[in-house]
């Protein structure tokens, strides 16, 4: 039987896009985006101390821990008065030492315990983390929030009725929902209603200022975009920190204290570009 070249070509053509093929398709099974190691996760708490956290504390001077309100035990960080009288609206915050602009954090939380004595009703199984937040250095003694913007967490009160988390609030910020200046204080998410003393997995990726996105227990339940200084809520602020209309694209990370006790765990951040 007679062959001509392309006889031979044809199967030479096809082994060497099987081999391409195979190569490439290893390549990118193997050159994974750094942005998808878990090397890249930044634990926030080293599990044993608050060396790397400052607290700053209504009533108090930036770095008085009054009442060990904020504390390393059992691997956790924990939120209690039992060192307090009465609440009297020490509302504090546990703020990590380095501000941060493009991140996805994650943490548990688990509420536990009693509302303190004199803690107002709205801090009952209430709690959050603060973002793009002002530097506690920069908080007179008797500022009652920071300037930031606030992923709340609740839990349900036990009377049959619906109380999501993984919601927003922002003390003295603005934000943009649904393409319009939100006019109100909170918004609530999509989450479902979790119980006191029950772990909840919260996440929350920030890009700049252009995206905001809260999770809880791997469910997306809430976006908005565009925060920038203003609204109201914020008492005591040093003026010279005050600019309304600002664009809030970078700031600290708190821990919040407001009558509750609460615990935080696997608190961890991954830098995104």
């Amino acid at each position: 039987m007679r062959f001509n070249n392309s006889d031979y070509l044809l199967p030479i053509l096809i082994a060497f896009g099987i081999l391409l093929y195979s190569c490439t398709n290893r390549n990118k099974t193997t050159n994974k985006p750094a942005s998808q190691s878990n090397s890249d996760w930044i634990n926030l708490f080293n599990g044993t101390n608050l060396n790397d956290w400052t607290v700053k504390i209504h009533h108090h001077d930036v770095g008085v821990n009054y009442g060990n309100t904020f504390r390393a035990e059992d691997g956790m960080i924990k939120v209690r008065y039992d060192q307090y009288d009465s609440f009297n609206d020490q509302f504090g915050h546990l703020y990590y030492k380095t501000p941060f602009s493009n991140y996805h954090l994650k943490l548990d939380y688990r509420f536990s315990g009693e509302l303190q004595k004199g803690a107002p009703t709205y801090t009952i199984l209430n709690s959050g983390v603060m973002y793009h937040s002002q530097d506690p250095r920069t908080m007179p003694k008797e500022q009652n929030w920071p300037i930031s913007i606030e992923m709340q967490f609740l839990a349900g009160l036990g009377d049959g009725k619906p109380r999501p988390t993984g919601n927003m609030c922002s003390p003295g910020t603005d934000i943009v929902y649904k393409g319009k200046m939100y006019d109100g204080h909170c918004l609530n998410s999509s989450s479902k209603t979790y119980d006191k003393n029950e772990w909840i997995r919260a996440e929350l990726v920030v890009l700049n200022d252009s995206a905001i996105t809260h999770i809880i227990n791997g469910d997306t339940v809430l976006r908005y975009s565009k925060p920038t200084m203003g609204g109201g809520v914020v008492d005591g602020y040093d003026k010279a920190v005050w600019q309304p209309g600002k664009r809030l694209d970078a700031g600290y990370i708190a821990l919040q204290s407001e009558g509750q006790p609460i615990e935080f765990r696997n608190i961890l951040l991954k830098k995104l570009d």
